[in-house]
């Protein structure tokens, strides 16, 4: 009897539990068993650890595409071996299943609707299911493999466990046969080792965001950016605690040149974020002169800049259209007004969240950009805390801004003056006093 996702949830679960009685029954009734019962069985045999029943039902499994991460949560090796062991009674073999046809295995955490749907939990026909989603498209895919396997590299040292040595063993015995595809990176304390044997089992063209968060020295990301130029759809690139020596010897230089130049080849690049990153003092411009289109986003925080650095960007073409400019802990005390106001005139047309948090801002340089900042017609998110300003300064600021009709959140500090003040009043202790 066919059955549809009309039939109350409990007797597909009923259904399948049957099925699942007799493994070996289960197998031999592949072939013939309603589409509609394969997600809500495997998820039965999922909880179960069927290892077998899971096998088989990768190789019949009636859909373009196999959400596995979703069902996973986390990295569980046994299913993983399971499913890979199907996959290779696919990939050795000539002649498919009649009803196989599954194109993708995603191993990330995506599309739990899938799921939901079939399990009953949402309502909707098996038509309506088969055109929802086509199999997603992979821009480093440039010859037909018969599977593609998504999956999203975290890399630390404790995730290159028995999961993902699995894997990418897996994966390097069968080159050629299926087509890895990555397209989050993101990179926590591991060794260049462990992220040159993850990257060899990728096509670098798929990769769209990167994270890099490790306390790497300079010729560590040099050799790094070798593969990061690779990257030719790369969306977004986030650096943080990259650390170099106050002195930069010419070989150093030599490094910064061979890190900024990937920059050329990164034409797709729209957010860019670097934290605590040492080496971009007196070195901006270099960067910012290797961006072929304008950012979306440009976030520098905490690292430490020149005078010739600030001047660069406010002059940089590519910040023109920046929606979301974040320069949190770094010190703009030095930064001319009249520069100043030019940045914020520049990104004034499209800028939605403007953060200029810890920057030891002064008065002067304030009442310089209160005409730009009035420019801002997109501004949703001001934050413009801690920052030397007096309180007349901060009247002017809200004076300013609550004639803009866009901005959402404002976050703002009590000046110094103010909550000295404050506690004389409540106290009458000066703040120094109470300090000594």
């Amino acid at each position: 009897i066919m059955m549809s996702l009309q039939t109350p949830p409990r007797l597909l679960e009923l259904a399948g539990k049957s099925l699942l009685g007799k493994e070996a029954m289960t197998i031999y009734t592949l072939e013939e068993l309603p589409i509609e019962l394969f997600p809500p069985l495997f998820m039965e045999a999922f909880t179960r650890r069927c290892s077998e029943t899971l096998k088989a039902m990768v190789q019949a499994w009636p859909f373009p595409r196999l959400p596995l991460g979703s069902l996973m949560k986390t990295p569980q090796l046994e299913i993983l071996k399971a499913v890979l062991d199907g996959l290779d009674g696919l990939l050795f073999q000539f002649v498919h299943p009649r009803r196989w046809k599954l194109q993708v295995l995603d191993l990330r955490n995506v599309d739990q609707n899938f799921w939901s749907v079939w399990s009953g939990a949402t309502v909707s026909s098996p038509e309506a299911m088969s055109r929802r989603k086509p199999v997603e498209d992979c821009p480093g895919s440039r010859r037909q493999q018969p599977l593609k396997v998504f999956v999203d590299f975290h890399l630390n040292e404790r995730s290159m466990d028995e999961f993902f040595t699995c894997l990418f063993q897996w994966a390097k015995l069968r080159n050629g046969l299926l087509h890895i595809c990555c397209k989050n990176l993101k990179i926590f304390e591991t060794s260049i080792k462990n992220i040159r044997k993850a990257l060899k089992l990728v096509d670098l063209d798929c990769i769209q965001e990167v994270e890099v968060n490790c306390t790497w020295t300079l010729s560590t990301l040099a050799g790094f950016a070798l593969y990061l130029g690779q990257m030719h759809d790369l969306y977004k690139l986030v650096l943080s605690h990259i650390y170099v020596s106050p002195y930069i010897s010419p070989e150093k230089e030599e490094l910064v040149a061979q890190f900024t130049s990937q920059f050329l080849k990164l034409e797709h690049l729209q957010e860019l974020y670097m934290d605590s990153v040492s080496f971009l003092e007196g070195h901006l411009d270099q960067l910012l002169r290797c961006l072929k289109d304008p950012l979306e986003t440009l976030a520098i925080t905490n690292c430490l800049l020149s005078r010739s650095d600030l001047r660069h960007l406010s002059q940089c073409p590519s910040i023109s259209q920046l929606k979301v400019l974040e320069l949190t802990g770094v010190r703009l005390t030095h930064f001319s007004p009249k520069s100043f106001h030019i940045l914020i005139e520049k990104i004034a047309a499209t800028v939605q969240t403007l953060d200029l948090d810890e920057c030891g801002i002064l008065d002067s340089q304030l009442n310089a950009i209160l005409p730009a900042l009035s420019h801002c017609s997109q501004l949703t998110t001001f934050s413009f805390r801690e920052n030397a300003i007096s309180m007349a300064a901060l009247e002017n600021l809200l004076h300013q801004t609550v004639r803009m009709s866009t901005l959402s959140l404002e976050l703002y500090d009590v000046p110094l003056e103010t909550s000295a003040a404050w506690v004389r009043s409540t106290t009458g202790v000066s703040p120094s006093s109470r300090m000594s």
